[in-house]
Parts: C-alpha cells; sequence; structure tokens
C-alpha cells in the first residue's frame, strides 16, 4: 500500500485502490474457469467504462444504481464510478420492483444497470424517473456491455477529495421508510487503509470472495482491502461448499458470514489439513455464535476473527489479528475509531454495564440523504453517531454487542435484553440457535417469545428447557412462549430478520388470539 503522504493522488479511493496499479500485470481476478483478471486488465475496463459514463452525460456528483449478478463487469463499474466522481448506489439483487422504485425516485440515477431478466419489470420505473436503463448478466453481457465497448477510455481520474460522495448505501428500513447513507472517499479510504494493516493483508495474499459484492461486506471491505494491499481474489459468483472447499487450498484468507462457517463444518472435507494453512478467517455481517467460533477453532485450529460495523460507518471494531480472538465479542475499537457506551441520558455507563454504542471517526457517514432531520437526531453535538447498537465494555477494551435498541423487550417495567436470553437458549442440548423477541401483552406490555431451531436429528424437550432457564434467569426475563421453526428468517446477509418474527407473533398474547404459532412451528 501507498501512503497518501506519500503520493500525491487526484481521487484518493480510486488511485489507492487501483489507479498505483494500473500498469501491473500482478493477478486481481482468479475466475471460475480458470481466467486471471490482472490489475492492468481492470484498469483498461475502468477507463472505458468511465469514458462511456462520461460521453453519457454524467458528471461527478450524479448517481448510477447497480442491481445484477455478480462478475467482474459489476466489480468494473464500481471502480468507474469512483473513477469518474459518480456516486455508486449497489442494490440487493433481491429486492422486488416496489423497492427498487422507491430507491430510483429517492436517488435519481441517471443510469440504472439491472440484469436482463428484470429489464422488463423495471423499465417503466427508470423511465418514470428520468433514468436511463441497461442490461448486465453474470457473464458481463448486455446492453450495457455493449454501449461500453464502443466508447473512448477515459485515462485520468475526476479530481475527488477525501469529503466527495462516493456512494449511498440504504438501511434496510425495517422501522420505517429506508434512509440512503452517504459515504464519502475519505469513509471508504479510511476503512480500507485500517483493515490492511489491522488484518496485515499484503500483495502475497489470495483472498476467497465467496460474497455479494451489492453489500458493504463484499464490496467495501473484501474488494477495497485486497486492491488497497495488491492482493488478489479468487472470484466466486456466491457460497457454496464445493467452491470455498476448491478454493482454499489456493489461498491464504477469507472472509465471509457465520452460515458460510456453520455449512462448511457440515461437510467432513473441512479439516485442519485442508484449512490449517490459512492465514485469516474474519466474519461479520451477522453474529457469530460462540459455538460456532469454539466448534471452528476445534475444527481447524484457527480462530474466527470477528468484527463489528454498520451500514453508516463500515467497520468499527475487530478482534485483534495477534491477541485473543474472544467468543462472543467483537474486539477492540479500531484505530482511529471513538467508540463509548453510554445510558439514555448520554452519559457512559460503567464498565460492564449495558448501554448504547456510539462512535466517531472519519469512518463515519457524511448524514442521510435529503433527510437532515433524520441526520440531525443521529448524532451529538460533539460528532458521536447514535448506532442503534446495545453493548458492553469490558475491563479490556473488549466490545460484546447484545443486540438493537429496537430489540429492547419491556415487560412488566424492566429491561431485557434478547442476547442474554438467547445465549442461555443456545446452550440447551439441541438447541442449534434462537432468536428471542417481544410481543404486546395485556398485562406485562410485552411477553417473551423464545424461537428455537433444533439441531438436525435432536427434537428439543421444551419443558426441560423451561427448567434450566429457570434456574438460569430471572423470572422476568423467561420466555412466556417457546416456538420451534427449521429455521430463523434470514435476509441475504444471514442476519436474522426479527422484525418478521415480531409481526408473526404480534397476537400471540392477545385475549382471544388463537395461541398457537404458525403452522410451521410448535408450541
Amino acid at each position: 500500500m501507498i501512503s497518501r503522504e506519500k503520493t500525491s493522488m487526484t481521487n484518493p479511493l480510486y488511485d489507492t485502490v487501483l489507479g498505483q496499479r494500473a500498469d501491473s500485470s500482478a493477478p486481481l481476478l482468479h475466475l471460475p474457469q480458470g481466467e486471471v483478471v490482472s490489475y492492468a486488465d481492470m484498469a483498461a475496463r475502468v477507463a472505458r467504462i468511465s469514458g462511456y459514463l462520461r460521453a453519457a452525460g454524467l458528471e461527478k456528483g450524479d448517481r448510477l444504481a447497480m442491481q445484477c449478478p455478480k462478475s467482474p463487469a459489476a466489480l468494473a463499474l464500481y471502480l468507474a464510478c469512483l473513477h469518474s466522481g459518480v456516486i455508486f448506489l449497489p442494490l440487493n439483487t433481491a429486492y422486488t420492483p416496489d423497492e427498487i422504485a422507491y430507491f430510483v425516485g429517492d436517488a435519481t440515477p441517471k443510469i440504472l444497470v439491472v440484469d436482463p431478466d428484470a429489464h422488463e419489470a423495471l423499465a417503466p420505473i427508470a423511465a418514470k424517473n428520468g433514468a436511463k436503463v441497461l442490461t448486465l448478466d453474470a457473464q458481463g453481457r448486455g446492453s450495457f456491455a455493449s454501449a461500453v465497448a464502443d466508447a473512448a477510455p477515459a485515462r485520468t481520474p475526476v479530481t475527488c477529495s477525501t469529503d466527495d460522495l462516493a456512494c449511498f448505501l440504504y438501511t434496510s428500513g425495517t422501522t420505517g421508510r429506508s434512509k440512503g447513507a452517504m459515504l464519502t472517499q475519505g469513509n471508504l479510504l479510511s476503512n480500507a487503509e485500517t483493515l490492511t494493516t489491522c488484518w496485515r493483508f499484503t500483495d502475497q495474499d489470495v483472498l476467497v470472495h465467496a460474497l455479494p459484492i451489492f453489500h458493504a461486506h463484499g464490496l467495501f471491505v473484501a474488494c477495497n482491502v485486497l486492491m488497497c494491499a495488491g492482493g488478489s481474489m479468487i472470484w466466486l459468483n456466491g457460497f457454496s461448499v464445493d467452491g470455498v472447499l476448491g478454493a482454499l487450498p489456493q489461498a491464504t484468507a477469507m472472509m465471509g458470514v457465520p452460515t458460510f462457517y456453520t455449512r462448511l463444518m457440515e461437510d467432513a472435507r473441512f479439516t485442519r489439513d485442508i484449512a490449517g494453512h490459512m492465514r485469516l478467517f474474519t466474519s461479520g455481517s451477522a453474529p457469530l455464535l460462540a459455538e460456532t467460533h469454539m466448534r471452528f477453532e476445534e475444527r481447524t485450529g484457527l480462530a474466527i476473527l470477528e468484527r463489528y460495523g454498520m451500514t453508516e460507518t463500515g467497520m468499527n471494531s475487530s478482534n485483534p489479528y495477534d491477541g485473543a480472538r474472544r467468543a462472543g465479542t467483537v474486539g477492540l475499537p479500531l484505530d482511529g475509531v471513538a467508540l463509548r457506551v453510554v445510558d439514555e441520558t448520554g452519559l457512559e455507563v460503567p464498565q460492564g454495564e449495558i448501554g448504547m454504542i456510539e462512535v466517531r471517526g472519519p469512518n463515519v457517514f457524511k448524514g442521510y440523504w435529503q433527510m437532515p432531520d433524520k441526520t440531525a437526531q443521529a448524532f451529538h453535538p460533539d460528532g458521536f453517531f447514535i448506532t442503534g447498537d446495545l453493548g458492553v465494555l469490558d475491563a479490556d477494551g473488549y466490545v460484546t454487542i447484545v443486540g438493537r435498541d429496537k430489540d429492547l423487550i419491556i415487560s412488566g417495567g424492566y429491561n431485557i435484553y434478547p442476547k442474554e436470553v438467547e445465549l442461555i437458549l443456545d446452550d440447551q442440548p439441541g438447541v442449534q440457535e434462537s432468536a428471542v423477541v417481544g410481543a404486546p401483552h395485556p398485562d406485562f406490555g410485552e411477553g417473551i417469545v423464545a424461537v428455537l431451531v433444533a439441531d438436525e436429528g435432536s427434537p428439543l424437550d421444551l419443558a426441560e428447557i423451561r427448567e434450566a432457564v429457570a434456574v438460569k434467569l430471572a423470572n422476568y426475563k423467561r420466555p412466556k412462549h417457546y416456538v420451534v421453526l427449521e429455521a430463523l428468517p434470514r435476509n441475504t446477509m444471514g442476519k436474522v430478520q426479527k422484525n418478521l418474527l415480531r409481526d408473526a407473533y404480534a397476537d400471540l398474547f392477545q385475549p382471544g388470539a388463537q395461541r398457537r404459532p404458525p403452522a410451521s412451528s410448535v408450541a
């Protein structure tokens, strides 16, 4: 990595991740068919796309939205937006046309790039909002590719500063209208450089890349960090056990979500022999169960490194590369990131007590697009961002996340933090994982509902679980109702969608309501 202090950069983020290696024949992507895309190859693709964007009338600060399959061409489009000063809006490939309509209407991109299969449904949405719609499939084919092929390359990046916007990422919107988080070049660059150093990435690293690139984890953490270091990626179209097992012997590192690791450990081929040479496994985007952490270490001899980030901030903390990677924690605040845990009055809580996590640093976003009131509500006057995550700081400075503020359950006037109950439930024989939510209760305000998933072939004895919980937890923290499901509802990044569980059991405790859960579960 070349320091910005030593190199004059007209476009800091682009220059750091690709521009300084634009003439390098070093590999960037190893594709499944055996093709290798070098840094120079990628830079040439980026120059041509950038030339097209400028010819199409996109200027610095304009927006481009993309909802298409993962491909080298999609990565090149992101990099071309950086090169051109265009604000990039990656959209989850699972979004429906109705959801896309909101994002396009709010961000008003000049171009919308979509999967050819979605063109018919999305073309009217683009037309209504004055956006040009182009197509790009998983093989890099489509009307976008055709248009770019005829463009004259733009070799010189548009001059940008670290304060210029690089992308919009929309929040999940589970508690209201989705908000467009405005991330600057400096936000993404600070995270890329900090993580490259923190996790010891170099140009000798080869990363297994099985994540999607419509999400911050796969794009801004995985891709930016590896390119910042000058390393390469084994580019998988998505996660599969066979694909990852085939890639591991040539790799040094892997970034994943907890589901990746639980599925790998279900396969007898995933052993110390195939994984023991790896330098680093990281996990994020959803909580990693302590049990998964410990099982993985027993199987491979390696400890997964868990970290903590969010849409508005990128990464905030990480377990150390050297030192204890503590199961159940998300490690220590990153260099340059100030993190505090406060009560409802804004005062820092004593060590070991639960409070709201707040952060400040170069990684923290600029604000919410066209929502000044929401932006003002999210920050304190001293610049600390209110994350909405509840956590604890221990004596050594390690952070443990106990849940979201909106997940807090108040029953009989007492605060119950779901994570505390879930840890007890996850410990019970036969329980693979759990999720605890509150449902409206006529007497207590909210009643606790415990949703359990059983280990395969292990029917759960709910009476025994109730007894064990009674020993471990005060009465007001004990679930009033148990449900067993085949699987917890999750989004595409593996996060449990507690809002769906709250909706499913909203009437559970109401007078006259049907007290049995949905047909797919048992009480």
